[in-house]
């Protein structure tokens, strides 16, 4: 059976979500904790919505497995508990705390972690001259030491919404498409100043949030005119003069999924599109 888990993280002692030799990775310690609940011989395999970099957070990350049946009815042991709130417990007395999972259950029939999702939210953070430098939050936000005007930032990202190539924003992968949906990109400035930015798209490419966030900054700062990331966006590779920005103010916020019944014609539809994990 396929299971649903709802998590999140605090990426700054993460070198990513994927597993790799000798680095600690949200995947690794997932795939650990799983592997010890379930007492399988082999790496329990954990697929998940998105692949965060070194230092991203999340908030709103989904993963799936495939479990057996009896492994899944055998996890509340002598409680009488449901399967998935016994896993949830018994994850976070094994779990690091910069990772927890909030919730799992069966997935409905079609459900794929990666492919049936319809768009991820992502948000970042900076903290201008004009914000209040909060130390608590020093690890989900940038200080920078520039003043940044928020309303000519919003009208360049607003500039790049829509069905694009997004080549000069992305690290390239081989055989990989770098057309996506960038469904939102705006800007506000939250109470306390922290310029905020909502990145909303059908998928992303690899450091593309954070490259769009650099096309927009020297924007804010006055040193480019607003149609300046536009004009970048009709490159076929990578712009040069863009500045990819920290991990650190990233944070994968939601990821969303169609009805029940049209999980699997979405997850056959991206599966064309993208290349296998």
């Amino acid at each position: 059976m396929r299971v649903r888990l709802d998590l999140a993280y605090d990426g700054t002692a993460f070198s990513g979500w994927a597993a790799q030799p000798a680095l600690r990775t949200v995947q690794g310690e997932l795939t650990a904790a799983l592997t010890t609940i379930l007492r399988s011989a082999a790496p329990v395999r954990v697929t998940v919505a998105g692949r965060t970099d070194a230092g991203v957070h999340a908030r709103g990350q989904v993963a799936h497995v495939d479990l057996d049946l009896e492994a899944w009815a055998a996890l509340p042991g002598r409680s009488d508990r449901d399967p998935g709130v016994a896993l949830v417990s018994r994850l976070g007395g094994i779990l690091p705390h910069d990772v927890v999972v909030h919730r799992a259950q069966p997935a409905p029939p079609g459900f794929d972690a990666r492919f049936s999702a319809t768009e991820r939210r992502y948000l970042y953070r900076i903290a201008d001259v004009e914000a209040v430098r909060d130390p608590l939050r020093r690890h989900d936000t940038v200080w920078w030491r520039r003043p940044l005007d928020v309303e000519a930032m919003d009208e360049a990202a607003r500039s790049l919404v829509g069905l694009r190539d997004f080549a000069a924003f992305c690290k390239q992968r081989e055989g990989a498409t770098t057309v996506r949906t960038l469904l939102d990109f705006s800007w506000s400035r939250l109470p306390d100043g922290v310029l905020a930015a909502t990145v909303r798209a059908d998928a992303f490419c690899h450091s593309m949030v954070r490259a769009l966030v650099g096309a927009v900054v020297p924007v804010g700062e006055g040193r480019r005119p607003a149609d300046w990331p536009r004009a970048l966006q009709d490159r076929r590779d990578r712009a040069a003069g863009i500045h990819v920005m920290p991990p650190h103010g990233l944070s994968l916020e939601e990821v969303v999924y169609p009805a029940d019944a049209q999980l699997a014609d979405r997850a056959v539809v991206t599966r064309a599109r993208r290349p296998p994990a």
